[in-house]
């Protein structure tokens, strides 16, 4: 059994992007621009937002993050991206969710240019990653395919993905079955789930359930990538973060696992500079840096 160390790997691809961010500044006086846009003041979205911040400023990413009231209008939201997608300073765009209840998110995601859609969730990225040719990948099934990447080749592997979210599930069964993967797509409502998990290459939780997948969920060829993030107490009543596996339970039987917190989260942001970065070159036809 082995930890995927998701921080080390994502250390590593950013001081790679760095290099490249500072080649792209010297040959093309081009400094890849982020906009992130947050709307009230949830305290999760603050401590992500100023991750992200941090992590763009250490590879050379300009990142601005513009904070509105909560209070703001579906209208005023719409025309605020409608002046950031004419902005040709500006290469990403992203709306960090979740957002107040009165604004509708597909109708703001689907407003974000698809050229500056950072995240792919807009509805025009979503479908090109369907048909096998994305213009931009989500950063966080990104950031999984990445992992697994540095464990097997996943062509012909056996993977069941549990969750079926539009931000991570299904984009990700989307991109895995492009890497010639057989994919299972399941839910907290799939029948069989744990006997379905048993005989699988990869385990994908995704679920939001804390410590959801067992040790008799998994087999000894089992390699883990645990999406999930849940704040619970302990049994001192202290406060710890826990992914959806049973990491505890887990370890001594698989053949790999990411923890959380320090898997799939540091990759996630990586992926989000590195996206900004090729949506930067995608915008001027710069084809290599």
């Amino acid at each position: 059994m082995k930890t995927i160390n998701g921080k080390l790997i994502a250390t590593k691809l950013n001081s790679n992007l760095k290099s490249k961010v500072s080649y792209l500044k010297k040959k093309h006086k081009i400094q890849p621009k982020l906009v992130v846009i947050l709307v009230g003041k949830n305290p999760a979205s603050e401590v992500y937002v100023r991750n992200k911040s941090i992590k763009a400023a250490e590879v050379g990413i300009k990142s601005v993050i513009k904070r509105l009231d909560a209070k703001i209008t579906e209208e005023e939201i719409l025309k605020l991206i409608s002046i950031y997608n004419q902005d040709n300073e500006i290469d990403g765009i992203l709306v960090q969710l979740p957002i107040p209840m009165h604004i509708r998110s597909e109708k703001v995601i689907d407003s974000i240019s698809f050229e500056k859609d950072v995240d792919g969730f807009n509805s025009k990225n979503i479908g090109l990653l369907a048909l096998g040719r994305p213009h931009v990948i989500p950063c966080t099934p990104l950031g999984c395919l990445k992992l697994l990447q540095e464990e097997l080749n996943l062509s012909g592997k056996d993977v069941i993905i549990i969750g079926r979210s539009n931000i991570v599930g299904k984009p990700l069964s989307l991109l895995l079955t492009s890497e010639n993967a057989t994919v299972t797509l399941a839910h907290s409502k799939t029948k069989n789930l744990k006997n379905l998990c048993r005989n699988k290459d990869v385990i994908i939780a995704a679920t939001g359930i804390p410590k959801m997948v067992k040790k008799d969920w998994v087999n000894n060829k089992s390699i883990i990538i645990d999406v999930g993030i849940n704040q619970i107490l302990d049994n001192n009543k202290n406060k710890i973060l826990v992914g959806d596996v049973d990491f505890a339970s887990v370890f001594s039987k698989v053949k790999a696992i990411t923890p959380v917190p320090g898997g799939v989260g540091p990759m996630t942001i990586h992926c989000l500079l590195q996206n900004t970065f090729d949506l930067a070159l995608k915008r001027r036809n710069i084809k290599e840096v």
